[in-house]
């Protein structure tokens, strides 16, 4: 036993020199047969910032995964599907959150500012500030972003039930193509501030091309094996209602009439006639 002990020791004693010749070397460790062999360094290779990265739990890695799903959003392109190129690897709720949260503010603040810029200048006009725009933004775009897909993902769902071959996403993946898609109208509500209608139907459009084009080209391989009808009458469907969201926002929050205090300021004159004729 002692000298099996002192070969042991002696072992012990070679390796430990060997690791202090070479501080770089890698020792492997085994482990029981359900566990992975674990990577372990002397010393910090270079700067040892990735492993401070890992240890840390940077988010670096995320925050570039979500900006090549912005871009990816923006740039859809032709027979890419958005959900295997950008998503499935890993979905997350952090990118579609924050761009309805900041969607609902650009929207309420500027339909505020558009509504203050069309009434500038005039006398009887005075500005308050609607803050329940921000509620009904709020309940609009998160309704839109959480029940849409909820009732998109429970339809395929279904007809997954009845058709083999179909292409089925998560709850998940269907909740972030829906929260990227609306990055465009980020940019679209703050341009939507320019006092002309021309300019923000054709912004309206541009911004629909766009998103509704990454929600067709993402659904449609979903739908493509099912009856003929029912993909295209769920592709027509995804799209009118995306329209809807656009056109109905654009509607009640810039293009509403604005002219409210107009009537106040033209009874003023009418009133001042009709007592001078009494007179």
């Amino acid at each position: 036993m002692a000298a099996v002990g002192d070969l042991q020791f002696e072992e012990f004693g070679n390796a430990a020199a060997t690791a202090a010749e070479n501080p770089g070397a890698t020792t492997i460790s085994i482990e029981g047969p359900g566990e992975s062999p674990t990577h372990q360094a002397g010393l910090p290779r270079g700067s040892g910032g990735e492993e401070d990265d890992e240890l840390l739990g940077n988010d670096d890695s995320d925050k570039t995964e979500v900006f090549d799903r912005i871009k990816g959003s923006l740039l859809p392109i032709p027979g890419k599907n958005f959900v295997r190129l950008y998503i499935r690897s890993n979905p997350d709720l952090y990118g579609p959150f924050w761009i309805c949260a900041t969607l609902v503010f650009a929207i309420a603040i500027s339909g505020n500012l558009s509504n203050f810029l069309i009434h500038l200048g005039e006398k009887t006009y005075h500005y308050v500030p609607e803050f329940r725009k921000v509620s009904i933004a709020a309940t609009i775009i998160y309704a839109y972003a959480w029940l849409v897909p909820l009732a998109l993902w429970g339809f395929l769902m279904w007809r997954n039930s009845k058709v083999m071959n179909i292409v089925s996403y998560s709850f998940l993946e269907i909740v972030c193509v829906y929260g990227y898609s609306l990055f465009i109208y980020i940019p679209t509500a703050v341009l939507w501030i320019i006092p002309q209608k021309a300019v923000r139907w054709i912004l309206v459009m541009i911004a629909l091309s766009v998103s509704g084009s990454v929600l067709a080209m993402t659904f449609w391989p979903a739908v493509r094996e099912d009856n003929r009808r029912i993909a295209l009458a769920t592709i027509v469907t995804i799209v009118l209602l995306h329209t809807l969201l656009s056109v109905g926002c654009l509607a009640y929050f810039f293009d509403a009439p604005e002219m409210d205090h107009l009537p106040t300021a033209t009874a003023a004159p009418n009133q001042t006639v009709a007592a001078a004729k009494a007179s």
